[in-house]
């Protein structure tokens, strides 16, 4: 499972022993967090610092967190947990609703409160349309690849050949599994539609960077990338 460590957390939190507890949990799991005491400190925080989530206490003086909450979406998509002693029904929906991503009822156990900062993390990731190994980059949505920032023209199934090389690149890929994935049918045992596409592939690379090789024989098994 991916972790998003390096990950700025604001902690807005009027009680210093709670508060201390989240900074330091936060800290031994290679989050950086920030602390903020009150509604407005929080606001203040927030208007000076890009934060990557934010775990807001309801109960807070200067602004209550529903304020805080409100003012915050009005600009930004930040995951915001809500921490609240208020565990009715009611307001939660109302919780949920002003835009919070998610809610912990004091107490919480604080194994499932990183468990839900790292979802909310995942969730809020940007999606990338790029795949990268060593000099070689893929658009999945242009449909382009480039190595060593040089056009690398490529057919369709060369391209795709080349994407599932990437997207799993410690794996060893038989021609079956190559097969069946880019041309989404039944393989076969016809080996040379598959040596042909990958020789391609080889050839176009090496006549860009000679003498490197990107797609190694794993001998009686199939190909994968090389480091």
């Amino acid at each position: 499972m991916l972790h998003f460590t390096s990950a700025n957390i604001l902690i807005v939190e009027d009680d210093v022993n709670i508060s201390n507890m989240l900074c330091d949990l936060l800290t031994q799991n290679k989050y950086f967090p920030t602390t903020a005491f009150s509604g407005t400190e929080a606001m203040m925080c927030f208007q000076n610092k890009k934060y990557d989530l934010i775990l807001l206490d309801l109960m807070i003086p200067g602004k209550f967190g529903t304020q805080v909450l409100s003012e915050i979406r009005a600009t930004s998509n930040v995951p915001i947990i809500a921490l609240t002693a208020v565990s009715d029904k009611e307001s939660i929906v109302s919780l949920l609703k002003t835009g919070a991503n998610d809610y912990m009822t004091k107490p919480f156990d604080n194994d499932e409160l990183l468990a839900r900062i790292e979802v909310q993390l995942r969730s809020n990731a940007p999606v990338s349309n790029q795949l990268t190994f060593r000099d070689i980059i893929l658009d999945m949505e242009l449909y382009e690849a480039f190595i060593n920032q040089q056009p690398l023209k490529l057919s369709k199934r060369e391209f795709e050949i080349l994407k599932l090389f990437m997207q799993n690149p410690k794996m060893v890929l038989t021609k079956n599994q190559l097969y069946e994935s880019v041309w989404q049918e039944e393989f076969l045992g016809d080996d040379n539609t598959i040596n042909v596409h990958i020789s391609n592939i080889r050839s176009k690379i090496s006549k860009i960077k000679l003498d490197e090789e990107y797609i190694e024989t794993v001998w009686g098994i199939g190909f994968r990338m090389k480091k």
